[in-house]
């Protein structure tokens, strides 16, 4: 993540909040946010993943000058059809390919409007499981600390991504 600030505005979180389907009062409606146990208007959870709208090399949004992106159409992928497994589904990625395993969040404070919020990123823990069909797993995170203008840690994310040893044995 190379964000080096991310404003949070009400109008940002009232569009996260009905793009996600979430309609709570307390991420639109000053009033009822008033009354509410923040107090004011706050950011629904996963939130903080908006900032990669202001990350200039973030990939899956279209480049200046419609070079297109990743999913648009507009230049191949890169993907190939998976062969048929014989109506099983699965299969999986391998042979060094990642997937994204998990990702959590651990709320330090609410993100609120007029906050600034700067993202740094760092490595996590790394380690290892043997599969029963792909060889090694190799799990790792990556740690993402959201701080705000007055330099106050308000969001750390951690994602973990898993790579295979080799491709997932057909069955």
């Amino acid at each position: 993540m190379a964000v080096e600030q991310f404003a949070v505005e009400a109008s940002h979180i009232m569009m996260f909040a009905r793009a996600v389907g979430d309609g709570n009062p307390i991420y639109h409606d000053e009033e009822h946010a008033a009354n509410t146990e923040p107090g004011s208007i706050i950011a629904p959870p996963t939130f903080v993943q908006a900032s990669a709208q202001f990350d200039p090399d973030y990939g899956l949004r279209p480049k200046i000058g419609g070079e297109g992106w990743f999913g648009s159409g507009g230049k191949p992928t890169g993907a190939k059809p998976r062969p048929s497994s014989g109506g099983a589904s699965g299969g999986g990625g391998g042979g060094g390919g990642g997937l994204h395993a998990e990702q959590r969040y651990i709320y330090h404070r609410h993100p609120k409007p007029g906050d600034v919020l700067s993202a740094t990123g760092r490595p996590g823990k790394t380690w290892e499981k043997q599969g029963r069909r792909s060889g090694k797993l190799v799990f790792s995170e990556s740690v993402t600390e959201y701080r705000d203008q007055n330099g106050e840690l308000v969001v750390t994310a951690i994602g973990v991504g898993v790579r295979t040893e080799r491709p997932v044995d057909q069955k």
